[in-house]
Formats: structure tokens, C-alpha cells, sequence
């Protein structure tokens, strides 16, 4: 079971890195939720619907994905630890590169809650521009 939930885990942050948010969305359970940890702007939980939009959203921001480059991938039960560091260039030409470690409880084999932890001073500087020249765009 735990390699089963580190493979969902796996191709979650796959999808959601390239954008692909149909794929995304066969990760999650229902009611499933994000809780980006932190004080920056772009902090807080996350509905799945959200989650969906912006992983549709990063396919137009992050045109080459975040191209995760994974350093440690750790289950023990409903629980998977992910530590993962981003490289990616921005719709905008600016490299974005983020060091992330997410926790993620899953529930009858999908997604039900995701902690994500990364630096979220650099995702406001660089990614909040770019969100709300999307959602102008809507």
C-alpha cells in the first residue's frame, strides 16, 4: 500500500507541476483541501475546487512546469512525505526556482489533505503577479 500512495502522490505533484489538471483531479478525494503553511499572501487552505483552478491555471504561468526534481519520497500508512525542489522558467521569463516538502493524508487510496511547505515570500514575488494577470484575463 504505501508504494501505491507514493506512486498517487507522485503523479499528483506531476500533474500539478505541469498544469495538467484532469490528471490532477483523479489524485483527489472529494472535499479534498490544501493548506499552504506560512504568512506570505498566497498561504492558506485550498478547497479541491481551487486546487483544480490553479493547477489549470500553472499550465499558462508555468509553461515548462515546475520540472520537480524529487529528493525524498516517504510513506508510512495514509501518510506521504514529499520533499521536492522546483526549476522552472515563468510565463514572463523569470526563473523560479523552490524547495518544497509537502505531507499528504490519503484516504481510501486518493487525496484528502496536502500540507505544503515551501517559501512563500519568493511564490508572492513571483507567482502572484502572474495569478492575477489570469484571473484579469477570466
Amino acid at each position: 500500500m504505501s508504494q501505491q500512495n507514493k506512486d498517487l502522490v507522485v503523479k499528483f505533484i506531476k500533474a500539478f507541476s505541469d498544469g495538467d489538471a484532469v490528471a490532477a483531479e483523479t489524485c483527489l478525494a472529494p472535499g479534498a483541501q490544501t493548506l499552504a503553511k506560512g504568512f506570505g499572501k498566497l498561504s492558506g487552505p485550498r478547497p479541491r475546487e481551487l486546487i483544480l483552478a490553479t493547477t489549470a491555471a500553472f499550465k499558462d504561468m508555468i509553461p515548462t512546469g515546475l520540472q520537480p526534481h524529487f529528493v525524498t519520497v516517504t510513506a508510512e500508512g495514509e501518510r506521504v512525505v514529499v520533499e521536492f525542489e522546483g526549476n522552472a522558467t515563468l510565463a514572463n521569463g523569470t526563473d523560479y526556482r523552490n524547495q518544497y516538502c509537502m505531507v499528504f493524508t490519503l484516504e481510501n487510496g486518493l487525496i484528502k489533505l496536502v500540507n505544503e511547505y515551501y517559501c512563500t515570500l519568493l511564490a508572492d514575488e513571483r507567482i502572484l503577479p502572474l495569478l492575477a494577470d489570469v484571473e484579469a484575463q477570466r
